[in-house]
This record gives C-alpha cells, structure tokens and sequence, in this order.
C-alpha cells in the first residue's frame, strides 16, 4: 500500500478513537508535520468524511456525523463482529431482515479471504420463528423511551380486540426469546408492564414527557427474568426448595445453570433450584433419575407428594371396563 494511502487510513482510524485530536499530536502519532496532516485532511474531506476544525490555542480537528455515508474503516476484529452481528440481525425479528442481508452480502464481498472464512465458519441458525416487528414501531417505541414521553398505543390480545388505547411511561426496549418487548409504567393500572412490541400499534401524537421511574432491581434483564418466571419483577423464582440428590454434583451441575450445586460426597449432593410453581420444582428435580431427600419448605415435600399419587395413578393398568373404546 502506498505510504500516503496508509497515512490516510491511520488518520481515520485515530480520528474515530476520540471526539477531538489536537493538530500538533495528530502529527506526533503520524510522525509527520502539520502541513502534511492538513493535506490528508483535505483528502480525507474529498473522500465525503465530514472532518471539522476545532478553534482554540492548539487547534485540532473532529470526525463529524454526516449528511451522506462516507467509505468506512474498520480492522480486522470490527468487520469480524460487524458480519456476525448483521448475521444474527436476518433472524432478529425486528423488521430488518432483507436489509441485514443485503448489508452482510456488501461487507462480505469487500472482505479479504481470511475474513470471510472466519465469518463463514460462524453459522447462525434461527430455530424456530421469531415474531416479526414493523421496524418502523420499534423505531417509535425506542424514539419515546429516548425521549422519556408519554407514549399511546393500541394492544390487542391474543383473543380479543385491543379495547381502549393503553398509556405507559415507556422506559426500556429488549429482546428475549426472538421477541422484542417494551417495558413501561402502565398509567392506568399503576404498575409495571411488559408489552409484547409486535402487537403493539402506536398512535400520535405522543403525550407529555414523564419523569423516569426507579425499575424494581434496577436491572431490565433482572426484571425481565423476573416477570417471565411469576416473580415480582426482583429477579428470583416465587417457588425455591433445597434437596440432597443421591448423584455426583460434577454431574447434575450442567443442568441446573440457575441452581446452586454443592458435593457432599462422591456420590451426593445439595441442589439449590427455583421454579414457577411446586409441582413445576419437583418435576424438575425428579428428572435426574437419583434418590431424593427433601431439606425444605414444606410446599415442596407437599409437591412430591402430589407428583406421587399422580404417577402412580397414571401407572395403573387401564381398567378395560370403564373404558370400551379402548378395545380392539
């Protein structure tokens, strides 16, 4: 590469790291003068980057947003992680699909060879179909969460009309399972809610702007977490129980990510686990295959309880004469 091409593209590259560089380092870093940095300046403008002076005693320059997308720079790392982002973003739901695909087709073909294999060899596969939201409701949800205002919007159930609009204090937008959800402060039930955003329908104008409340736990995916498993929105499994399985903790671990494992032996250990409801934790505990032993509450002894009188009902043999039609 001729050495003013590759000047040009270390001067980009140090103008993206910070917002302003004084002249007089920017010709120290290049080890050139300061006429030659206000060429490659001059250079970089043709080539449609919006590069603006700073005024002062030093003087300096700063990469500015611009009207039109200039040729971009990135190393090695940056294009690796742009094509596996815009790879995952043709699954995301969100609307995006075609133009992440045309995008990744674009930066794969400019990509050298060593690039591509790197990103070729990072599959990602949706399994199963992720609900697909208009990019334009996204954009809106996420402009009123930036924007701390009152947000209207139509939400139909699954089986039933949408009813009159709903107004929420919008305060954050994520995704979760391949879906996309809005979670707010519902003004008209005077709690938190989360919206699924593909069956949300904005209406405008907005209302007015909102003071920002305090999220339970401080933490959206804390939260998130929470309110998907029953909780109150603090994070942790309304049902939790403690038992000893008889059955190596190195091999119960791996299934029990949100669990505490402890051994007490080769061949023992204590489990730690939530669940949604008892019957829910019992079945969960019951399917390691291993003698156990319940520490504690109640309200899981109770469970297993239940679970047994339930199994061994379903083992009995099928009674022929209550049931006639299950002859042949």
């Amino acid at each position: 590469m001729p050495r003013t091409s590759a000047r040009l593209l270390s001067l980009l590259s140090l103008l993206q790291a910070r917002r302003e560089w004084p002249g007089a380092l920017l010709a120290q870093r290049l080890e050139v003068s300061a006429r030659t940095v206000r060429r490659d300046v001059d250079r970089l403008r043709e080539l449609g980057y919006p590069i603006a002076a700073v005024k002062g005693p030093d003087g300096g320059y700063r990469l500015d947003a611009g009207t039109r997308m200039p040729p971009l720079l990135f190393d090695d790392e940056q294009a690796v992680a742009l094509a596996v982002a815009l790879r995952i973003a043709t699954t995301a739901g969100a609307g995006i699909e075609e133009g992440a695909a045309r995008a990744l087709h674009t930066v794969r073909q400019v990509m050298p060879a060593r690039l591509r294999h790197h990103v070729d060899t990072l599959p990602v596969t949706a399994v199963g179909r992720s609900a697909t939201v208009d990019s334009g409701v996204l954009i809106a949800l996420g402009a009123a969460v930036h924007g701390q205002v009152v947000l209207r919007f139509d939400y139909p159930s699954e089986s039933t009309d949408s009813g009159p609009p709903r107004r929420v204090e919008p305060h954050h937008l994520a995704t979760r399972g391949g879906r996309w959800y809005l979670v707010a402060w519902d003004l008209d039930r005077d709690d938190w809610r989360i919206f699924r955003a593909d069956r949300v329908t904005p209406r405008t104008p907005t209302g007015p702007r909102f003071r920002p409340r305090t999220l339970p736990g401080g933490d959206v995916a804390a939260f998130l977490a929470g309110r998907f498993r029953g909780a109150d929105g603090a994070g942790d499994w309304p049902c939790r129980g403690e038992v000893v399985l008889h059955r190596a903790a190195a091999e119960v671990a791996p299934f029990v990510p949100d669990g505490v494992v402890e051994e007490l032996g080769p061949d023992r250990c204590r489990l730690t686990l939530g669940s949604w409801s008892w019957p829910g934790l019992a079945a969960t505990i019951g399917r390691f295959d291993a003698d156990i032993e319940v520490i504690g509450p109640p309200e899981l002894r109770a469970a297993f309880a239940s679970l047994a009188r339930r199994y061994a009902a379903a083992s009995a043999p099928p009674d022929d004469d209550a049931h006639p039609t299950t002859r042949r």
